[in-house]
């Protein structure tokens, strides 16, 4: 293998280089985090319409919504791949972060499904917690970290509760862990690029 030797000028304008796509792809990373907060506040706050105002039986059906952040996602992820030239750590620890994260919420519905769905949001907000959480301390951005532990408080709270109430505790979890912390790191980051 061919040994590269950089000048000093060469080598700091790399370093530069990384610290920026980074700065940009950390940016990006928000608008995951926002589109899949808002969904998620959209499904919960429509299940708890359709179940405890209207009655009406089939409440869960408004979580199909997520099918739509899915295509979105994939779509945003193959137009962002096309895009990139350099993968940094971050991008593919919070790829691989987020992958995992999926799975496993697909996971613990389909067991919810299976068990029954009384308790599920207790553990839904526990794994937003954990992927906020995880999040911040990759991204060393402490918003998230506190909206990660707000997370996982407000789900030893919902526990004591019926469903009906746990879901308006699951749009408060999804409000302190990814929403309210995606912005607050966007305008941190707008401020860093100004």
């Amino acid at each position: 293998m061919e040994e590269k030797n950089f000048s000093p000028e060469q080598s700091l304008r790399l370093i530069s280089e990384m610290i920026n796509k980074t700065r940009q792809n950390i940016n990006d990373n928000t608008k995951y985090f926002l589109l899949w907060g808002w969904l998620t506040v959209a499904a919960i706050t429509g299940q708890y319409v359709l179940k405890v105002l209207v009655r009406y039986e089939r409440h869960y059906l408004v979580w199909f919504i997520l099918f739509l952040g899915a295509a979105i996602s994939v779509f945003w992820g193959m137009r962002d791949g096309k895009k990139e030239k350099v993968k940094t750590y971050v991008d593919e620890s919070m790829k691989y972060l987020w992958s995992g994260m999926g799975i496993s919420f697909f996971v613990l519905s389909m067991l919810f499904i299976k068990i029954g769905y009384q308790y599920c949001y207790p553990f839904f907000i526990m794994m937003y917690g954990l992927g906020t959480f995880v999040s911040g301390k990759i991204l060393q951005f402490k918003p998230f970290v506190v909206g990660g532990v707000l997370a996982w408080i407000l789900s030893m709270v919902a526990v004591q509760f019926s469903f009906d109430y746990q879901m308006l505790f699951a749009v408060a979890a999804i409000l302190v862990s990814y929403i309210i912390p995606a912005y607050l790191l966007r305008i941190h980051q707008q401020n860093i690029n100004a």
